[in-house]
């Protein structure tokens, strides 16, 4: 029988957990920020700085699954608390770093940390609450995720235009340093039962599956999906995928239970949740609006690109605690109906717009997000067993990655398929260089698009909560049994 969990200092492990996922989704957009200047600074090109961010993106994509089975093995605990030291030191190193080489690698470091805190993070906070408040954690958490986003351009901006560009990354000390000291000190030390072994060969497979699958998704766009090279890593990761598949299904301690996604509210769950993280992904193509169409300067842009993250921030420990309340199922899949109309919405940006009138069509998209964001997590980690949180954690932050590593690509690629179509400019010119209005013309398409992905997204969440209701159903009629039993 496997201990209880102390919830007395449920709201300090928030916290310290809090810290290290602010950390882990700040640095991932931080960077972005500093490129231009790192490219200058270091001597180097912006096909080789570009390193600095694909890197730790790789690193954080590939290793999710393979922490999160760790955590399960020997404590979740444990590893979080590895990955902080290892993101904390691996900090001061790129804040040092000498080179250009020195710094990817370094910042390759950094994201094995980020990994085992993002993997492991709301595994931990799940522990520390009961189920009667688990939403309302998770969409406090989901808060400090759209913080770290938000900020993280805004931050590093000041930082490189004050300071210098090692400051964004020698920042994360003193924050690191203290957030480890509060993990040590209130996050519970539960030890899973022993006699437990590591699937190598399955972790080994699925690393070099999501390697090649995050290359090809990152680089497809530039060198073009034709590529031989992008060919080959994306036809290796759908191989990669069917072997892991076969080995795991044999396997008796598999790195991924399998059996988990015989509930088909946990398979839906996770794959709506990619979706809606390929949709927020997404709007990168904004700033082309913004810039080109509206003409604003980069610093007016930033403010813009604020809306969505802030009113997720805002909607999400609201949302989580209605799924407390009412149940997660049914107000994810409100969520999910809010974003239709919220892609339909910005779909309809034109050169006349006004600021009231973008903000009016992206807030929507926010509150969506955070509508469903934080009580499909609690759908999520609530179907998972106990001794499989940490590789539930691990999918659920997996799902989320590659939400935004496809997202990426699948929204670019039919924004400028768009624009270059309806200007009539071949396949060789960057879409900066097409007119307002046929820009104008790849946004409304794009969302338009988003909004179809929604639909979809709908209709399988609607089905996860059919079935939802169902089981309720049955487990009050099961109660009503014994009792008229008894």
């Amino acid at each position: 029988m496997q201990p209880s969990i102390d919830t007395s200092r449920k709201w300090w492990v928030l916290l310290s957990i809090g810290m290290g996922i602010f950390l882990s989704t700040i640095d991932g957009s931080i960077v972005n920020v500093a490129l231009p200047t790192l490219e200058d600074e270091l001597d180097t090109s912006f096909a080789t700085v570009q390193w600095v961010v694909v890197s730790y993106l790789l690193v954080v994509t590939s290793m999710m699954l393979g922490v999160g089975r760790l955590g399960d093995m020997i404590g979740k605990k444990k590893i979080y608390m590895t990955g902080m030291v290892l993101f904390t030191s691996a900090s001061l190193l790129c804040g040092l770093a000498p080179s250009v080489g020195f710094l990817i690698a370094f910042r390759a470091l950094q994201g094995a940390g980020a990994a085992m805190m993002q993997a492991l993070g709301i595994a931990i906070i799940t522990e520390a609450f009961p189920r009667s408040e688990r939403g309302r954690a998770l969409g406090i958490s989901g808060t400090i995720v759209s913080l770290g986003i938000s900020l993280g351009p805004t931050i590093g901006g000041v930082l490189i235009g004050g300071v210098g560009w090692r400051s964004i990354f020698l920042v994360n000390l003193p924050v690191g340093a203290i957030g480890l000291a509060m993990v040590r000190r209130f996050v519970p030390d539960w030890r899973p039962p022993g006699g437990q072994q590591f699937d190598i060969i399955g972790a080994a497979i699925m690393f070099v599956t999501l390697v090649a699958l995050a290359l090809g998704l990152t680089f497809g766009p530039r060198t073009g999906w034709d590529d031989p090279a992008i060919l080959a890593l994306l036809s290796g990761a759908f191989a990669g995928l069917i072997v892991f598949l076969a080995v795991e299904s044999r396997r008796e301690q598999p790195m991924v239970d399998l059996r988990l996604f015989r509930d088909p509210v946990f398979s839906i769950s996770l794959l709506t949740g990619l979706m809606v993280f390929m949709i927020i992904a997404g709007m990168f193509v904004l700033p082309f609006y913004l810039e080109l169409v509206k003409g604003f300067e980069p610093r007016r842009v930033g403010l813009f690109l604020t809306v969505v993250p802030a009113a997720l921030g805002l909607t999400a420990p609201v949302a989580g605690a209605l799924s407390d309340r009412y149940g997660s199922r049914g107000i994810s899949l409100a969520g999910l109906i809010v974003l239709v109309g919220a892609c339909l919405s910005v779909s309809t940006l034109d050169a006349g717009t006004s600021t009231l009138g973008y903000i009016a069509r992206l807030l929507p998209l926010g509150l969506g997000a955070g509508l469903f964001q934080s009580p499909n997590n609690s759908a999520i980690m609530g179907a998972a067993p106990r001794e499989r949180l940490g590789v539930a954690s691990g999918l659920l932050a997996l799902s989320r990655t590659l939400g935004q590593v496809t997202g990426i690509p699948l929204m670019g690629a039919i924004f400028a398929s768009r624009v270059l179509s309806v200007a009539k400019l071949p396949a060789s010119v960057d879409v900066t260089d097409a007119p307002p209005w046929a820009i104008v013309e790849g946004i409304q398409t794009a969302f338009a698009a988003g909004a179809g992905l929604m639909v979809l997204g709908v209709m399988l969440s609607a089905v996860a909560f059919r079935l939802h209701c169902q089981r309720a159903q049955a487990a009050a009629r099961a109660g009503e049994s014994a009792t008229a039993d008894r």
